[in-house]
């Protein structure tokens, strides 16, 4: 599969039991609530497809994974529903990933703002490099990382979510993700790839039905985020119209 989303894209490449989805957008792999979708119905496809086990979630480029939500949408909401809506586009990508039955490998290759972390987060292992350094910066621009604040939790535990969020300048390093267990290996950026593939193709030697239900319990206990996530992207929603949004988020596209 291969589509073109705004000037960004979606494509999945399979190789054996295998699936990679890379995603790309030409503002530092930023998601427009389209491309979101998009990747959202790939999960949920690749989800039920029997030929494959494992799924690797990477993007384009060499110097940033993902950073986050659409600042031009952003400003284009008028009103709480429009905001939810847009915010929702998140919490049901995170659900994607949540109750998607293959495990989710990430690749990530350099920086991660905001929502970026949030997907990070929502994958079952992780390979980064050292310029994979993550960031946190909601509460810089009016709002806060309400909706992906359950995964990002559940990976590093609340006292290091809080430490990003309310450091919301600040950039946290590779060697920080990988000790508070968001990253599960770094590696050198040229060796990367293979460690990634070598690694996928490992685990999906592996016997499926064992993979699938390892997948429910590494995510048991949290079936209660269908609605909890839509919750948390009306609160987002509604900061996001306040006049120090607004304002913030004119600075930082400047």
């Amino acid at each position: 599969m291969s589509t073109t989303i705004q000037n960004g894209s979606l494509q999945t490449i399979f190789n054996n039991a295998v699936a990679t989805v890379q995603f790309g957008h030409p503002a530092s792999n930023s998601f427009p609530r389209e491309l979101l979708d998009q990747l959202s119905a790939e999960i949920n496809a690749l989800s039920l497809n029997k030929t494959v086990s494992v799924i690797v979630l990477q993007s384009e480029g060499s110097k940033v994974f993902c950073s986050g939500a659409s600042f031009d949408e952003l400003l284009a909401v008028k009103n709480e529903e429009q905001g939810a809506e847009f915010f929702s586009g998140f919490a049901h990508l995170l659900n994607a990933m949540r109750n998607c039955s293959k495990l989710i490998i990430g690749r990530v290759q350099g920086k991660s703002v905001g929502g970026g972390v949030g997907i990070i987060s929502a994958c079952d292992y992780v390979l980064a490099t050292p310029e994979s350094a993550i960031k946190l910066s909601e509460l810089a621009i009016g709002i806060g990382p309400f909706v992906i604040e359950p995964a990002v939790s559940r990976k590093i535990g609340k006292a290091a979510m809080a430490e990003m969020t309310l450091a919301a300048h600040e950039w946290k390093s590779a060697e920080w993700a990988l000790s508070n267990k968001l990253f599960s290996e770094i590696h050198l950026a040229e060796n990367l790839d293979n460690a990634v593939a070598n690694f996928a193709q490992k685990l999906s030697s592996y016997n499926p039905e064992a993979l699938s239900e390892m997948k429910k319990i590494i995510w048991e206990g949290t079936e209660h985020w269908e609605s909890l996530l839509l919750e948390r992207a009306a609160i987002t929603g509604k900061l996001v119209l306040s006049d120090f949004s607004k304002n913030a988020l004119i600075q930082f596209k400047k």
